[in-house]
């Protein structure tokens, strides 16, 4: 299963519904960068995303977006695959 990393803050309902999809669809580990505790972290998130909102979640490099895109994304059944690949 592929590595998946994710900028989160403590209180941000989406960052809690797109753990919870990952989990519904196997990922047992997240890397979670908590960018409310450190502030550099976040400025790194926008560097390497262009944006400031969490979540923002990476599978493997690719860089999936938001919640509403990882939703989307199984939606159109191409995140399990993406998940799958080595």
């Amino acid at each position: 299963m592929s590595r998946v990393k994710m900028y989160t803050t403590l209180v941000c309902p989406y960052c809690v519904r797109a753990k919870s999809l990952l989990k519904q669809r196997g990922v047992e580990q997240i890397e979670e960068i908590r960018v409310d505790l450190d502030p550099a972290q976040r400025d790194s998130m926008v560097a390497l995303t262009g944006r400031r909102t969490v979540p923002q979640i990476f599978i493997g490099d690719t860089h999936v977006g938001g919640c509403d895109e990882l939703i989307a994304l199984d939606h159109r059944g191409e995140l399990q695959p993406l998940l799958q690949a080595a």
